[in-house]
């Protein structure tokens, strides 16, 4: 029996390398990593200079706009010369006064009649008053004792111009502290009685014929005493701007 023919052997061709021989499997390397780097050390963008243009923009804007009310108020002030109203007691009369004990309490009885004197003192400027609410009290401190509230109508004050303001206020069987009645009867014989004085109302300004607005104005004459006005005193009140 014949034997099978042998298959001729191959011969590599020169350079090939066998991929299941240990030689010619190569280990797989990932690609190299980029070094990760801090904050610090990356690139800032450059920021538009559009936003710093604006802001300096409107920074020189408002610069002028203030540099241009202040001159404008400089001119209002030299030219016109403005001076706050002026307000004074010019007379005060009490013209009932009875301290009255009953069983069941003690009542005040008061009528009370005020001039109050109010001036203009610019030359160039009007005034415009709202409805003024003038208040009279007796007393001071603990023992200040409210007499009544009188509302005088809406009035305008010229140039160099004086105003009197009648006021009538009076209390008719005022339920009092027993105390409160003593000292008032006390001080009123030794005519040393406070009186106070309070107005409130609004003010507007008048220039070259236009108005302008209207702020609250609290108007205080405290501290006087019946000796004081009887006499012919007439103290000077204080103005509070803006304050009820």
């Amino acid at each position: 029996m014949s034997e099978p023919p042998v298959k001729p052997v191959l011969q590599k061709p020169p350079g090939y390398k066998d991929p299941n021989s240990p030689a010619g499997q190569r280990r797989f390397r990932p690609p190299p990593r980029k070094p990760v780097l801090p904050p610090s050390f990356h690139p800032k963008k450059r920021k538009t200079s559009y936003g710093r243009a604006c802001c300096c923009c409107f920074c020189i804007f408002f610069l002028i706009f203030l540099l241009l009310i202040l001159i404008c108020g400089a001119v209002f002030y030299l030219w016109f010369d403005p001076k706050l109203p002026g307000f004074h007691i010019q007379s005060f009369r009490i013209s009932r006064f009875n301290v009255t004990k009953r069983p069941d309490g003690t009542y005040l009885d008061a009528r009370t009649t005020t001039r109050l004197e109010v001036k203009n003192p610019n030359g160039k400027m009007t005034y415009y008053y709202g409805d003024t609410e003038v208040e009279i009290s007796f007393g001071e401190g603990g023992y200040e004792t409210e007499l009544g509230t009188t509302t005088v109508p809406a009035f305008t004050m010229l140039e160099k111009n004086t105003r009197s303001l009648r006021v009538e206020t009076k209390a008719s069987n005022k339920l009092v502290v027993d105390e409160v009645g003593n000292k008032l009867r006390a001080r009123y014989r030794s005519k040393s009685l406070p009186v106070n004085v309070e107005a409130r109302t609004k003010v507007g300004v008048g220039v070259a014929g236009l108005k302008i607005g209207m702020v609250g104005v609290t108007v205080k004459c405290d501290g006087m005493s019946k000796k004081q006005l009887d006499g012919g005193d007439m103290p000077k009140c204080v103005i509070n701007m803006l304050k009820w």
